[in-house]
């Protein structure tokens, strides 16, 4: 046991924020689960709290979820966090990493500034250029830039009626204004997530989709399997998380027919498809990674 306080970001009674809690307590003896929608900032005070505990008097906090959905609201938790940052707080991962993930843009534009490959991309507020990306693409799937675990996206066919494509595009951009859409891959149905802990690469872990559905997300019926990556595959995977200088990620790479395609590099990774597809104790990794740093 230590006399470390370091408390967990996210949402509790979900396991993988449980599971982190678990571990931190199991080593320091301390516990503390934050819900962010509970914290008020008192900046007159330089104080963060959640209930009676002032966040900026911690010596640790480590964000495993922010906000159940990402939206621009999360963006305003992280801006919160900043001040317990200033306040001498390790957070794992800084908020200046996280920052530049949450948004799906600004991460695929990191991405592409880092010359990593990735699906044919557009970025638009056009009905008409959407439209004629999609014709181009001749299929695309159209995603909320705040969105996790592909919720809100939207499968357009290249091949299908102007008339009836148009209406489609134009119910997305309703609830999407600056709609991004990229070409649809063929992933043979399934896709990876490679996992990284400090930068350092630790297994590899398969979605592998068990409907006819287009995505291999756990939500929409896949499954964990183990995947053991060539070097140069680890190695593509590691240039795209290190631009962002996160403590804790799962990067999500798709296998084509052309080769393989970085989607998005996760702000937070997940700890399950860790653990049942790679067999990666992620939380303990974490937590004990978490101490060392904030002992050092």
């Amino acid at each position: 046991m230590t006399d470390l306080k370091i408390g967990v970001i996210g949402i509790p009674g979900k396991w993988s924020t449980e599971v982190l809690a678990d571990a931190l307590e199991k080593e320091t003896g301390y516990r503390c689960v934050v819900d962010m929608a509970d914290v008020a900032l008192d900046l007159e005070n330089r104080a963060l709290m959640s209930g009676a505990t002032d966040l900026c008097k911690l010596d640790g906090l480590v964000i495993k979820k922010i906000s159940q959905q990402y939206s621009p609201a999360t963006l305003d938790r992280l801006e919160m966090l900043r001040v317990a940052e200033a306040a001498g707080v390790r957070v794992f991962s800084s908020t200046q990493s996280i920052l530049g993930l949450v948004n799906r843009l600004s991460c695929t534009v990191t991405l592409a500034n880092a010359g990593m490959p990735m699906p044919a991309t557009c970025v638009t507020e056009s009905v008409d250029l959407a439209l004629a990306a999609v014709r181009r693409f001749g299929g695309a799937v159209f995603k909320p830039l705040f969105s996790t675990k592909a919720r809100g996206m939207s499968l357009m066919d290249g091949g299908e009626d102007e008339a009836a494509l148009r209406r489609k595009i134009e119910a997305f951009k309703a609830d999407n204004p600056v709609m991004y859409l990229q070409q649809k891959v063929n992933l043979s149905g399934r896709d990876l997530g490679m996992v990284f802990l400090g930068g350092k690469y630790l297994g590899t872990y398969a979605r592998v989709a068990q409907t006819d559905s287009w995505n291999t997300t756990i939500l929409h019926g896949g499954k964990y399997e183990p995947f053991e990556p060539d070097a140069d595959l680890v190695e593509l995977a590691r240039r795209a998380q290190a631009p962002f200088e996160l403590d804790f990620t799962t990067v999500d790479v798709g296998l084509t027919d052309a080769g393989p395609v970085i989607f998005e590099v996760s702000a937070f990774g997940g700890f399950r498809g860790a653990l049942e597809g790679a067999s990666i104790d992620a939380a303990t990794l974490y937590a004990n990674h978490v101490i060392e740093r904030v002992r050092a």
